[in-house]
């Protein structure tokens, strides 16, 4: 029986494992860390921070996939006093209201805004320039990129709509996303799974495990393209600043500061999940993009700018700071004229498929992830049960103990 291989522990490589293994295949999963999560790994305590701001989307279809299958676990969305602590930065100062310019374009169906026009032209043709770049820089929560307006307008009108829903769309795994993670991982070995960890996967053993069945690639697009030798596999992502941060607390302190000058977002993720830091301290994350060639210290020092205006004194209050840059591992962004259909394709031929958040799937943020990885483990099960029916034949014509090799050429 052939195996079906996928490479890369996180979100895409769990739910191709998932997914392969329900439909009967025999499947080996094969992470080159210690731990499993990939960006969605959760650090260990005593500040519970995710490799950056997360959130699971209710209407997604990650979120509807992890529910029938009883991995969802607890989650929480945002407490409906903490809606009253958001704060939105409008000409340098804090205001608690967003320009109902902004929540008049958000109402608008993604299916009216154009693909191959960009977003800052076509929403100012509909709000005014102003209004346009306020829901630009809001959609830059789901962006990581320093410049939202330049990107196709069916692309971000896609995410404002969802990002400004109400209710929120957003909830959040109680303990961060580890907990989901090990769901995850727990069921896919149920299944039968096998999962090693710090096993990585080069372009020799790449080759073996092509031999005794298809593989799933579900890594990051830099690692793919190094790892299958393809320097077609590319596609623009965005750069920002990550910042964790721990407080002690203070009543008063807001709950979001989101950035209408510039693309910015610093959120209490320990109002809606106080056990992400210890008693007494609260736990933000942040991120601001950041263009190509600019220093870090251009985020930091707006990350600085929001801290002061939503967290009074969070200097001499700091307990704790984490500082990154992420670059191109944020996600697929689309610029005018381009939609997820024409970024990499899932699949690369010879039995090789491609799953990861910046592939040829549609979704928002980490449901790219999920719906290639479903993609992905689909189409290599169908490839299982196509070489199965050509070695059925050849027995059949041939006869037992012909001394007929049945593995994949």
């Amino acid at each position: 029986m052939e195996h079906i291989h996928v490479i890369g522990g996180g979100l895409a490589g769990l739910t191709a494992a998932v997914t392969a293994a329900e439909s009967g295949a025999r499947v080996t999963l094969y992470e080159g860390h210690r731990t499993l999560g990939g960006r969605a790994r959760t650090a260990d305590g005593p500040y519970r921070a995710n490799e950056g701001p997360h959130a699971l989307y209710r209407r997604g279809p990650h979120w509807t996939w992890l529910t029938r299958r009883g991995l969802l676990g607890a989650v929480v969305s945002v407490p409906p006093r903490e809606g009253l602590r958001f704060r939105f930065r409008r000409a340098g100062t804090a205001r608690r209201t967003p320009p109902v310019a902004l929540l008049r374009l958000a109402r608008r169906a993604p299916r009216t805004a154009p693909v191959d026009v960009a977003f800052l032209e076509w929403a100012a043709g509909q709000v005014g320039e102003e209004g346009a770049r306020a829901a630009a820089n809001f959609a830059a929560t789901a962006l990581f990129h320093h410049d939202p307006g330049a990107l196709s307008a069916r692309f971000v009108q896609e995410r404002l709509r969802r990002l400004a829903s109400f209710p929120p769309e957003a909830h959040y795994p109680v303990g961060g996303w580890a907990p989901l993670v090990e769901r995850m991982a727990g069921h896919a070995r149920g299944l039968g799974v096998g999962i090693e960890t710090a096993a990585r996967v080069d372009a020799r053993t790449l080759g073996e495990l092509a031999r005794t069945g298809p593989v799933v690639v579900a890594a990051s697009l830099d690692s793919a393209r190094l790892l299958l030798d393809d320097p077609s596999l590319t596609w623009e992502s965005g750069r920002t600043v990550l910042l964790d941060l721990a407080l002690r607390t203070r009543r008063g302190d807001a709950f979001v500061v989101s950035d209408l000058d510039a693309p910015g977002w610093l959120e209490r993720f320990t109002a809606q999940d106080p056990g992400l830091a210890p008693a007494g301290e609260q736990l933000l994350q942040g991120q601001f993009p950041i263009g190509p060639g600019t220093r870090r210290a251009e985020g930091t020092a707006r990350a600085g700018e929001l801290l002061d205006l939503g967290f009074p004194g969070w200097r001499e209050r700091t307990t704790w700071r984490v500082e990154a840059l992420a670059d191109g591992r944020t996600g697929a962004v689309d610029r005018p004229g381009t939609t997820w259909r024409d970024r990499p394709s899932v699949v690369r031929g010879d039995g090789i498929f491609l799953a990861g958040d910046q592939v040829a799937a549609p979704g928002l943020l980490s449901e790219v992830s999920f719906t290639s990885g479903i993609e992905a483990a689909l189409l290599a099960v169908k490839a299982v049960g196509k070489t199965a029916g050509k070695t059925a034949g050849k027995r059949s014509r041939t006869g037992p103990g012909t001394g007929v090799d049945l593995k994949r050429p």
